[in-house]
């Protein structure tokens, strides 16, 4: 059996975290526990498989990082506000039960010299044109794509009619229709 038939070794998996976060080979391949990790960690970049895996990471933290952000957002935009309310009106709350309030939405507290306190939330407006943003950016990418697709086509045979490039596209990409 191969090493493309195997898979990556626990490792090489570990060369591919350790890399994906610093971007440092040498450490990467010392972090695994590779001997000579100059040498190793270089002719490990040089493999498709190994950069195949840290694509794949970086892929997912990407997606991950969208997710939570938009989740985020979310929370920002949608959240409670009670846990807030309650802390205002609370002379002096415990550490137990101001652990336990949710105060995502704050922004910012200020307690000033007249013993009153100011609690200041983050904008929820702001939050909602975020997401707004978002799923607009989305939407956009796809669109693009497919704008790009017929654009490139169009652009490159003048002579070609709208109907020929349809067929073209379908050709070419079983399957999919162009919208």
């Amino acid at each position: 059996m191969n090493k493309k038939e195997r898979g990556l070794t626990p490792r090489e998996k570990q060369f591919c975290c350790v890399y994906a976060n610093s971007g440092n080979y040498k450490e990467a391949a010392l972090c695994a526990g590779f001997g000579n990790p100059d040498k190793t960690g270089a002719a490990l970049l040089l493999r498709d498989d190994i950069n195949a895996e840290i694509e794949k990471i970086y892929k997912s933290r990407t997606r991950n990082y969208r997710q939570r952000a938009r989740a985020g957002y979310e929370r920002l935009a949608f959240g409670n506000v009670s846990d807030a309310v309650r802390l205002m009106f609370e002379d002096n709350p415990s550490e137990k039960a101001l652990e336990s309030y949710d105060l995502f939405n704050v922004a910012e507290i200020k307690r000033p010299k007249d013993g009153a306190m100011e609690i200041k939330f983050f904008d929820r407006i702001k939050a909602l044109e975020k997401l707004e943003f978002a799923d607009d950016s989305e939407q956009k990418g796809i669109s693009d794509f497919y704008s790009a697709l017929i654009g490139g086509i169009n652009g490159s045979d003048k002579k070609n009619s709208t109907s020929e490039n349809k067929e073209c596209i379908e050709s070419e990409i079983p399957g999919d229709e162009i919208i």
